[in-house]
């Protein structure tokens, strides 16, 4: 709980850090500085991934020097997304920035990205990247190909999922669970119940150690996140019609083979499990193959259905509530 007389901020930044001890004051100083004044009242909440080097000390100095400071340390190292998450459950503010704790995101790009949320009606706001200074062979072309590619398969068309440089509305990104790394793949994820979101230029600074402690051997990982994601956005409520056509398929095929030495069995006299042997149990498993197909599509729909209505949850989202007598915006 908070202190009496303690304002409850409005804004609140999310940071993650992992062995960040050269730059965290360095980071808090400039918060500070952009923050004051008119985005006030803040919060600053520092999750530590469990960090081994002085990083829980430095955190700890720092909040009994700025009551605004929110140290999280996390009983083992987890990784970027469930530390991000930590914070996003931590925070208090109805406006929530998140950037990395290594002073790569530039704390002065946070008024733009913040008149950008409130001067439009969208609900997350996400860096991008420009110009990028990483190596450009290794770094930038692979992060281009996986940024297009994310964007063709989730269809939420912005250019740099990479960043977790964003401001979101709060009651956006409280609606998120996050787990594997899938905190890149927030906006596809609100995007599930209408989410608008929009870019904003950021700049990329070098980082001061040169280094990344989340780095690029992520990739096979992200890349089963975003096989999921693709699931999650096209046949999250209706499984069936994702199995249910491979299932056919392969029901229909397998009972086209059984058909077929059926009807050689009986008109023509053939010994099948002599002569076609292979083809029968070919046949025999695409029929099973697309029972169990058809079985699991069915299963997911009797789950989802389950879990909607144990938590009376509704399948849709409203944007606004529009009669003769007012407008109610419905994220109120």
């Amino acid at each position: 709980m908070r202190e009496l007389g303690v304002d409850v901020p409005k804004y609140s930044v999310v940071i993650p850090v992992l062995d960040e001890e050269s730059s965290l004051r360095e980071l808090h100083k400039q918060l500070c500085e952009v923050m004051r004044g008119r985005f006030e009242p803040v919060e600053f909440v520092f999750v530590d991934d469990h960090s081994s080097d002085s990083s829980p000390e430095i955190l700890a100095e720092l909040a009994d020097e700025d009551r605004r400071v929110v140290p999280l340390r996390l009983k083992r190292k987890y990784g970027q997304t469930v530390a991000l998450a930590a914070g996003f459950d931590h925070a208090s503010g109805a406006i929530i920035i998140s950037m990395d704790g290594d002073l790569q995101h530039d704390p002065a790009d946070i008024p733009a990205m913040i008149e950008a949320l409130e001067a439009t009606d969208s609900d997350i706001v996400s860096g991008w990247r420009q110009k990028r200074v990483d190596n450009f062979f290794f770094r930038r072309i692979p992060s281009r190909v996986a940024n297009w590619l994310m964007a063709k398969l989730s269809g939420v068309p912005i250019h740099d999922f990479g960043t977790t440089f964003k401001v979101y509305r709060r009651e956006t990104i409280k609606d998120v669970r996050l787990y594997g790394e899938l905190h890149r793949f927030i906006p596809a994820l609100a995007s599930l119940n209408g989410a608008k979101v929009i870019e904003v230029p950021i700049r990329n600074v070098p980082r001061p150690q040169g280094k990344s402690h989340y780095g690029i051997s992520r990739t096979s990982r992200v890349f089963f996140d975003l096989i999921t994601i693709r699931f999650l956005l096209r046949y999250m409520v209706r499984p069936l019609h994702f199995f249910g056509p491979a299932g056919m398929l392969s029901f229909l095929a397998g009972g086209s083979v059984l058909g077929f030495l059926f009807v050689d069995k009986v008109f023509r006299g053939t010994e099948i499990f002599v002569q076609h042997g292979p083809l029968l149990i070919l046949g025999m498993l695409m029929s099973l193959f697309g029972l169990q197909f058809l079985a699991m599509g069915l299963m997911g729909e009797l789950m989802m259905r389950n879990y909607f209505e144990a938590h009376q949850k509704p399948v849709y989202r409203l944007e606004r509530i529009v009669n003769s007598a007012r407008l109610t915006d419905a994220r109120r």
